[in-house]
């Protein structure tokens, strides 16, 4: 199965260098659609409900203190995906490539899945709760 750092690898190569929370989020949403397209997930590292929207702690360990990131920096290996799992970032890509990471992250503070594991956290407050695949499938898969 593939990792996350091979999806943002993959994102990387395909759209262009980006600000990480750009990269982040793009990499959230393929995972979402991947559950609800194929029943599957893309990867089995988790997203976590931070201020800024879903992170990946393992993928933003490649790029913290980075504020724009690159194919060359990420460590991953596009080369692992499948034709179906290259096709379902590929769809992701085709709609949200051209739009900000902040207007990502304003996205998905609209959505159950980051707002249910948030809770009553207040909006600048750390927290690391997991944001399962579970709710993620089930708030993707309603829409």
């Amino acid at each position: 199965m593939a990792t996350v750092l091979d999806v943002a690898k993959y994102i990387l190569e395909h759209a262009g260098e980006m600000t990480a929370m750009k990269l982040q989020k793009l990499a959230y949403y393929s995972q979402a659609w991947s559950l609800v397209w194929e029943d599957a997930p893309l990867f089995e590292n988790k997203f976590e409900a931070w201020a800024n929207g879903p992170v990946s702690p393992t993928l933003y360990a490649q790029h913290r203190g980075q504020f724009r990131v690159d194919a060359g920096s990420m460590p991953g290996d596009s080369a692992v995906l499948t034709p179906t799992e290259r096709e379902t970032i590929d769809r992701v890509l085709d709609v949200l490539k051209d739009k900000t990471g902040l207007w990502l992250s304003d996205l998905t503070h609209r959505e159950h899945p980051w707002l249910d594991a948030r809770g009553d956290a207040a909006p600048t407050e750390r927290r690391n709760t997991e944001i399962t695949i579970a709710s993620m499938y089930e708030y993707y898969s309603s829409l």
